[in-house]
This record gives C-alpha cells, sequence and structure tokens, in this order.
C-alpha cells in the first residue's frame, strides 16, 4: 500500500504544499525526468493548468494517471 505523504515545493517564488501517494510521486519523478525538466517545473505546469476548484494534488494525480494512460495507448 502506498503511503500519502505531505510534500512542499517552490513555484513562482513561494512555498506550496501537496500531498501524494508515494506511487504518484514516482510518476511525477518519472515524467519530469522523460522530458528533461524539474520537478518544480513540472508541479508549476500542472498549477497553472488546473482547474481552480479543484486542489494542487487532485490535479497531479489526474495528470499522472493521463501521462500514464498516454503512454499505454502509444503503445498498442
Amino acid at each position: 500500500m502506498s503511503q500519502v505523504r505531505k510534500r512542499s515545493v517552490t513555484i513562482h517564488g513561494h512555498r506550496t504544499s501537496f500531498s501524494l501517494e508515494d506511487a504518484f510521486y514516482d510518476i511525477i519523478l518519472s515524467i519530469a525526468d522523460t522530458r528533461h525538466i524539474t520537478v518544480a517545473s513540472l508541479i508549476a505546469e500542472v498549477d497553472e493548468s488546473r482547474d481552480r476548484n479543484s486542489n494542487l494534488s487532485s490535479a497531479l494525480r489526474i495528470h499522472t494517471l493521463e501521462w500514464v494512460r498516454n503512454d499505454c495507448s502509444n503503445r498498442r
């Protein structure tokens, strides 16, 4: 079972925090590595594009889900 952990990052010049299960955070790390960007940059992108009625943690989970789905679709 993946444990939820609170994490902090600096985006747009200020600290923000989010809570993610380890499994989702591992995918975030993989996405950033694949795209050759920092984790903070990836999180900033997700933060900028998210629906303001959702929280950052949820937006990050959705982003990782979409990444995995697209990757699986490309393998078919």
